[in-house]
């Protein structure tokens, strides 16, 4: 039988069909609506962790372990372990900054060129350290946009100069650069303690606190998602270097990360289970739209038995034509889906994209439901004996 004789026949009652295919059109939208904005969703929050640093991992001191420090040898060591793609050491200290008759309590960083690949600092005017500033130990310095608001009033205070608390006495500091507030990893675990922040070369701040060591070495993974088997190398690298048991701890942003990948992931599918059953429920219309046919199509079965059609010959009709009614709502379902989450994704301004898996499971999901909930009328239909169908009104 041709696929537009299936559709004439599953089209005799155009609105009983519509209805059984808008019930399974809205299962499938809501699966693939769900499934879709999950998907995006835990994109957009990796991307967004990812921006604030949560790739970057800080080795430090255990805090039991006061007399462990750490050198340029130890930042060799973390370099050079597989796995590893960049480090850059990290010298940190409470201080105060005069401005413009203003004193004001930050938090200042040594850092080197890497700091916009280690740990996400981004200039929104000016610039950023760079490696001329660490080779002439520069009195330079880029500052928060939140800090130079509280400031000046303004964020844009390129130029000014500023004078520095460190080393027993004030520095002045020409600022720079002045960095996007929030997106640095540094910023984001302090931002409610401390309310400005600064970064200085490195180089700049060892030579005026009359330091060679560092206090925290960030460090840049080539893979995100690598096990945790990295982590635990490189602590047990500088342990064992150093002659200790447990002096250095790591900071493993990265699993918290997967944490709440993992909470992401346990709710969209919850939610698309959920959506999955009213798909469920809706094979129940099927088979009703489907057992209603049976009956107003009793006497061409009569019919098509007496000519020579077999059992298997029915059976396999009303089975195909169950298939085809479900695959049409799951293609409006899809289709609609989309379509919301496109439009979602617009309002939101953020990428869209499109899970393919979701839409094979919708799509064979439906197959199978309208097979399984069409399989009932359709045996009804092959077990009709042609005198009898014929005697049918």
């Amino acid at each position: 039988m041709t696929i537009t004789k299936l559709l004439v026949n599953i089209f005799r009652s155009r609105t009983r069909s519509l209805l059984t295919m808008a019930g399974i059109a809205v299962g499938v939208f809501s699966v693939v609506l769900i499934s879709t904005v999950g998907a995006v969703g835990t994109s957009e929050v990796s991307k967004t962790l990812v921006t604030m640093g949560v790739d970057t991992l800080l080795i430090q001191s255990a805090k039991n372990s006061v007399s462990v420090t750490l050198t340029d040898d130890d930042v060799s060591t973390v370099r050079n372990i597989d796995g590893v793609s960049d480090v850059m050491p990290l010298m940190a200290s409470v201080t105060e900054a005069k401005m413009i008759n203003r004193r004001l309590d930050c938090y200042v960083w040594g850092v080197d060129k890497s700091a916009d690949k280690l740990i996400s600092l981004e200039a929104k005017h000016g610039r950023l350290i760079n490696n001329s500033d660490t080779a002439a130990r520069s009195k330079v310095c880029v500052i928060d946009e939140q800090f130079a608001l509280a400031s000046y009033g303004r964020s844009n205070v390129v130029g000014k100069t500023l004078s520095m608390f460190l080393g027993g006495k004030y520095h002045n500091f020409e600022i720079v650069g002045v960095a996007q507030s929030g997106l640095s990893a540094l910023q984001g675990m302090l931002t409610n303690i401390m309310p400005g922040f600064m970064y200085i070369p490195i180089s700049t701040m060892q030579g005026l606190c009359g330091r060679t060591t560092y206090d925290k070495i960030a460090v840049k993974l080539v893979d995100m998602n690598s096990d945790t088997a990295i982590v635990s190398r490189v602590t047990d690298e500088l342990n064992h270097r150093n002659g200790f048991t447990d002096g250095y701890v790591c900071n493993n942003l990265l699993s918290q990360k997967g944490q709440l990948d993992d909470i992401l992931n346990i709710v969209t599918t919850a939610l698309s289970l959920v959506a999955g059953i009213s798909l469920v429920v809706s094979g129940i219309s099927v088979m009703t739209t489907m057992m209603m046919s049976v009956g107003e199509r009793t006497r061409e079965i009569g019919i098509k038995k007496a000519i020579g059609a077999k059992s298997s010959d029915i059976c396999l009709e009303f089975l195909t034509e169950s298939v085809i009614l479900t695959l049409l709502g799951s293609a409006a379902g899809i289709a609609f889906g989309l379509l919301a989450s496109f439009v979602g994704c617009l309002i939101a301004a953020v990428p869209f994209s499109v899970n393919v898996g979701s839409l094979a499971v919708s799509a064979v999901a439906s197959a199978a439901i309208g097979a399984v909930f069409g399989a009932y009328p359709a045996a009804k239909a092959a077990k009709l004996k042609p005198a009898e169908a014929l005697r049918a009104n």
